[in-house]
């Protein structure tokens, strides 16, 4: 095969799986019964939103990983099921490979709306936890239509939840 054709064969397959999404590992739990208790409570109230989702994204760009904004509210069980499970090994390491997580409260949609504002979202939110994917080049939403996909997350498995937080990673 000549050279020319051999590189050109080479640089689709290194595209093709680039473009090929990593799955979720398989969860060891099956139901969300089985999360450790009590659930994590894991929106600061008194933080400050604009300043955490910077250095997350600064933290995202360096690492070469997307952002996760997970826009939500302690009093939420959706919320703390959604935290509960990216808790559950071997889910957060590969989490932690993939993305850099920030948690953002926005209260009773009160608060931190400036958040999704800022990537186009200045509807009231559908419900939470809304789950922003961004891509931390180019600062643009990676699944716009989807960000209140999770907001029944009690409607899933926890294995659905981790494949939902897998089908944007590439």
């Amino acid at each position: 095969m000549p050279l020319n054709k051999y590189l050109a064969l080479s640089a689709i397959a290194l595209v093709t799986i680039a473009a090929t999404p990593e799955p979720a590992p398989r969860l060891p739990i099956t139901s969300f019964e089985q999360l450790s208790k009590p659930l994590p409570l894991p929106y600061n109230g008194a933080a400050n939103a604009d300043q955490v989702v910077a250095a997350a994204k600064a933290k995202a760009r360096q690492a070469h990983k997307l952002l996760l904004i997970d826009l939500g509210g302690n009093w939420c069980l959706d919320c703390r099921l959604l935290a509960g499970t990216m808790d559950v090994s071997p889910l957060k390491a590969w989490l932690d490979r993939h993305y850099e997580v920030v948690t953002v409260d926005v209260g009773r949609f009160d608060k931190n709306l400036q958040i999704p504002a800022y990537y186009g979202i200045r509807d009231r939110l559908e419900g939470v936890p809304a789950v922003l994917i961004v891509d931390p080049h180019t600062d643009k939403l990676v699944n716009g239509k989807s960000i209140a996909a999770l907001a029944d997350a009690r409607s899933m498995t926890p294995q659905a939840l981790a494949d939902w937080l897998a089908k944007w990673v590439h």
